[in-house]
């Protein structure tokens, strides 16, 4: 049934780009941008489903994942040993990014004027601060963050929900009981949505390359190119670490997430993915407690793929307008995007407004932005990927470390 839906995806991948192509070639600008009008709904409907879902599966799993662990000295050692990973992983993939841009040079060719510093680029970074982001991070209301889906605000109620049913003598049983049935309610729901999701992605992509074409992708050839060649490295990197780690079984789990990484690539959106992300984890073998731990955490704090795009965007910028920084300057950029990329879950068009606040913090001219604004969407795609298998990668390798891993029967049987 995977290979089937994965084939169902890859066609719908495909057939959405000869569409988009013929419609881009044979109708007027603003015809072919009234049929991706019409396509849009159909990605957008998809997209609502998903987002229908996430916050009532992200609150369920967490609470039970959490609250079967023990007590709270083993929920802190997850926690210590999954945001240790995630550090790690931070940093490996800001360095690549930088070390990528710099040997690759995507901007040194345009040799473009330096606008004014001042300039806007329309990317709002007046609520990017410490004090609002702490203030945005605590739920004044679990109703008001699961209906606003803030994930990150969920994830803050469900660790302490969990850990407080944790400690009670006979774990609330009926509490506990209540949300593993909503869970499983909410897995079974992703199941009937994601038989509509080679529709959404042939959408999503017609719809793309109608208004913008396939030129984009040849005018900014290098710059993206380069891009998704850093991801191949860092994708090369995270393998070879949960191989190292968990042992060559590992190469399966590339396999099992390979639809929920070709659905987050194709709709631009990671967010999309987390409901089947999490059930191929857990056939995988990594225990429900775990994975339904290290995911939901993933998506506030381990975004690599847009952790490396911010990094990469802002040397690009520097490099067009021909402005040079200093090793330290880029030493504290990295530490700098190690700090805000955290942020990214609560801010609207996250990894433009990090960008944009790294620009103002250099004095670099924000109107670099425009520059990448025509192809975000497609760079996207790749970060999106990357991000679902960064967070794979990171729930086996947690679960490695607390002996989480249980090889399915079938698999067990057959080796």
């Amino acid at each position: 049934m995977n290979r089937l839906f994965t084939a169902f995806v890859v066609g719908a991948m495909v057939l959405g780009v000869l569409v988009g192509w013929a419609l881009n070639v044979g109708l007027s600008p603003e015809g072919a941008k009234a049929v991706a009008e019409n396509l849009s709904i159909v990605t957008k409907a998809f997209l609502l489903l998903i987002r229908m879902i996430i916050a009532p599966l992200v609150l369920s799993t967490l609470i039970a994942g959490i609250a079967h662990m023990g007590d709270a000295s083993e929920v802190g050692r997850v926690g210590v040993r999954t945001i240790g990973w995630f550090i790690l992983a931070s940093l490996v993939s800001l360095t690549i990014g930088l070390l990528m841009v710099h040997l690759l040079q995507p901007g040194a060719s345009l040799h473009l004027t330096p606008p004014p510093v001042d300039a806007s680029a329309g990317v709002d970074v007046s609520k990017f601060n410490l004090s609002d982001f702490i203030a945005h991070v605590i739920p004044s209301s679990v109703v008001d963050a699961m209906a606003k889906n803030e994930i990150l605000q969920i994830v803050v109620f469900s660790v302490l929900a969990g850990t407080a049913i944790a400690s009670i003598d006979d774990r609330a049983p009926a509490v506990l009981a209540l949300v593993e049935q909503v869970a499983a309610i909410m897995l079974k729901m992703t199941g009937y949505v994601m038989r509509t999701a080679p529709l959404a992605i042939f959408a999503a992509l017609a719809a793309s390359i109608a208004t913008q074409g396939l030129s984009v992708i040849v005018t900014y050839g290098k710059f993206v190119l380069g891009f998704y060649a850093s991801l191949g490295i860092l994708w090369a990197l995270l393998i070879a670490a949960v191989v190292a780690i968990t042992g060559r079984r590992a190469l399966s789990l590339m396999a099992a997430i390979r639809s929920p990484a070709l659905l987050a690539f194709s709709t631009a959106s990671s967010e999309a993915a987390y409901p089947r992300t999490l059930e191929e984890l857990q056939k995988w073998g990594i225990s429900k407690k775990v994975a339904s731990f290290v995911l939901p955490l993933g998506y506030s704090f381990n975004l690599d793929g847009s952790m490396m795009y911010c990094t990469f965007a802002t040397i690009f910028i520097a490099q067009v307008y021909g402005i040079s920084l200093s090793i330290g300057q880029q030493i504290t950029m990295l530490l700098l995007l190690m700090v805000t990329s955290k942020g990214m879950a609560g801010v609207p068009r996250a990894s433009l407004v990090v960008i944009a606040a790294t620009l103002t913090y250099f004095r670099l001219p924000e109107a670099g932005l425009l520059l990448i604004l025509a192809v975000d969407h497609l760079l996207d795609m790749g970060r999106s990927a990357t991000n679902v298998v960064g967070n794979s990668v990171a729930a086996a390798i947690v679960a490695r470390w607390e002996n989480q891993i249980e090889v399915p029967a079938a698999e067990a049987a057959s080796a």
